[in-house]
């Protein structure tokens, strides 16, 4: 059973409004993620601070459960408010959230009984388009927020971490595509380009 929650959190200062609500394709950036992800979903959980904003969404809308503790409290708040034991967590702002990344990664996750199943990309750890073991997950994510860490990885170390590797990563996301959050109006009307064409 499969938890996907996709996070409203961000601040969008680059793009100069809310990013998630700003029309892709004609529709809001955060409906095209949930169209994408919903038919994997056993639910899916939106998580804001803004709730009025995404209730036009229809689906369950939870804020911040560790205010102020930046995107390690929004992860937190992604695992803690699942109720099924895998939770896959995807940013708002990428147009290409791949529905076949979180199914490959499920069952890695299950085979290799993995905490954590995360591409790493030239950019560093992917931790907002990965997939999560609740059960284990959480209270590593709560000790880290209390010993007052701020990195998003910094409990990687006592979790068992399936890092993909980049010929996994190739079958898992043939595109390329499914990190790339979309930050500037020039990105956008980028990956609108894109998605015409798929």
């Amino acid at each position: 059973m499969l938890s996907v929650v996709i996070q409203a959190g961000g601040q969008s200062s680059r793009m100069g409004e809310d990013k998630a609500l700003k029309p892709f394709l004609g529709k809001p950036l955060i409906q095209r993620v949930i169209d994408r992800l919903n038919p994997i979903a056993d639910e899916l959980i939106i998580t804001t601070n803004r709730p009025e904003d995404y209730a036009f969404l229809n689906h369950r809308l939870v804020p911040d459960l560790k205010p102020g503790r930046g995107a390690l409290g929004g992860l937190y708040t992604a695992i803690a408010s699942a109720s099924h034991p895998l939770v896959a967590v995807a940013a708002c702002d990428m147009p290409f959230a791949s529905p076949s990344f979180f199914e490959s990664a499920h069952s890695l996750i299950v085979q290799e009984e993995a905490d954590v199943v995360i591409a790493k990309t030239n950019e560093g750890y992917e931790p907002f388009h990965a997939l999560y073991r609740r059960e284990t997950c959480l209270p590593v994510i709560e000790a880290a927020i209390d010993a007052d860490k701020w990195k998003v990885i910094a409990w990687f170390p006592q979790a068992k971490v399936r890092t993909l590797t980049p010929d996994e990563l190739k079958r898992f996301d043939p595109s390329g595509l499914c990190f790339w959050n979309v930050n500037t109006p020039e990105e956008f009307q980028q990956a609108e380009k894109l998605a015409q064409s798929e």
